[in-house]
């Protein structure tokens, strides 16, 4: 069977993830992406992968490139940009896949909004910035204070800050806009409460929840997620709120990782990204909830029913730390990639940045310098597990 992975960049999620699950499933795998030369690199202990250049950010140019190639079974991709364009593919060669329209409305954050409005599910004060001249009107007098402002269509807290005056909304929409020519920006009204996440798994006819979770964010205006610890199970409650939210956006088929606040017992969706979880989270949950996630959302793709029980191990801690850069500068000492068992908590480190290398500070996720996954029985245990490692390394940057 033939499956084709849209990409862009390499990540761990394809690299240690999907690529060795399409291998255990013994698929024919050909890999569209806009970056073919990275990606033989970074796949070559997988000599079959077939890995072929295309704009794959356009859906004509994937369709014509597949029609042109190997017949399809499944058209697939994990990419928070892609994932219109390969339900698209994959609605046009009459596979099973997302529908295209629930990609759109979870990509576009403003479409998100005004579709969650009109159901009747939840309604956020919202509106769109697509120049300069927008920021003179009725729109910075009427934002509720403090606000968001972010990209439209962006990921991983890249320009996601927080303003608490009409003049620093200016300042900063200006700012993202000459960062981004062509750019449309979305202001929100700020959601208070603790953020957390849910990670689900469907094929259309059943969905699994998989647990969560709860997340800590760097102080304000910033939104980087410098650690997360895991949650098996959210309340009923709020799962049922946070539930009738994706149900409204169309979302139930493949992965699907949902960013929300819980306020007063009121769960507010932040973002849907309609995918699996990253940052190698998705690494940690395979391991964690013993499961061959990967394989299961392959096999969704190609058309096989997801069992009614996963088998899911339920008596799993974890956590992951992301030590982050603190000044620009040139990283010149920092820990190599470790794999240790401390105490019973097994702790996999991998470096993001490495000994060198020179970066702007970023106020995004872009200031990872590695990442910390921690898994064990017991959350204390792991807790006292990642503090001992992170106090023995350290991370130097100089100017």
């Amino acid at each position: 069977m033939r499956l084709y992975l849209l990409a862009l960049n390499p990540t761990d999620s394809v690299t240690e993830g999907f690529l060795p699950a399409a291998v255990r499933l013994g698929l024919d795998v050909t890999l569209l992406t806009d970056q073919p030369d990275a990606h033989r690199a970074a796949h070559s202990e997988h000599p079959g992968i077939e890995v072929l250049g295309c704009d794959v950010r356009d859906h004509r140019a994937v369709i014509s490139r597949i029609s042109t190639h190997h017949r399809p079974d499944a058209v697939f991709t994990n990419s928070d940009h892609l994932q219109t364009q390969a339900a698209l593919a994959a609605h046009y060669f009459d596979l099973p896949g997302k529908d295209w329209r629930a990609a759109l409305r979870t990509k576009d954050k403003g479409e998100m909004r005004r579709h969650l409005a009109a159901a009747g599910v939840d309604a956020v004060w919202s509106a769109e910035i697509t120049a300069p001249a927008d920021l003179t009107g009725r729109l910075v007098v009427d934002a509720p204070y403090p606000c968001v402002v972010k990209p439209r269509e962006g990921v991983a807290s890249e320009d996601v800050v927080l303003v608490d005056t009409a003049a620093d909304l200016v300042v900063r929409a200006e700012e993202i806009l000459a960062r981004r020519p062509g750019a449309t920006l979305v202001v929100e009204e700020y959601l208070p409460g603790e953020l957390y996440t849910l990670e689900t798994l469907g094929d259309g006819r059943v969905r699994h929840v998989l647990g969560g979770f709860h997340t800590a964010l760097s102080p304000p205006p910033y939104f980087i997620e410098e650690r997360l610890t895991f949650v098996p199970a959210h309340p009923e409650p709020v799962v049922a709120q946070v539930l009738a939210q994706l149900d409204a956006l169309g979302v139930g088929f493949g992965a699907c990782h949902t960013e929300f606040v819980v306020h007063d017992g009121r769960a507010r969706v932040i973002e849907v990204n309609y995918r699996a979880i990253g940052d190698q989270c998705d690494l940690l949950l395979a391991q964690l909830l013993d499961i061959p996630l990967f394989e299961h959302i392959l096999r969704t793709h190609l058309g096989d029913p997801l069992p009614a029980d996963l088998g899911i191990r339920r008596d799993g801690a974890a956590r992951l730390e992301y030590p982050c850069a603190d000044r620009a500068g040139t990283l010149v000492t920092a820990p190599a990639a470790t794999d240790v068992t401390v105490d019973g908590v097994r702790l996999t480190y991998r470096p993001l940045r490495a000994p060198g290398e020179h970066h702007e500070l970023y106020g995004t996720n872009r200031d990872y310098l590695g990442v910390l996954r921690a898994t064990g029985t017991a959350q204390q245990s792991v807790d006292r597990a990642v503090a001992g490692f992170l106090a023995a390394r350290r991370w130097e940057i100089q100017p």
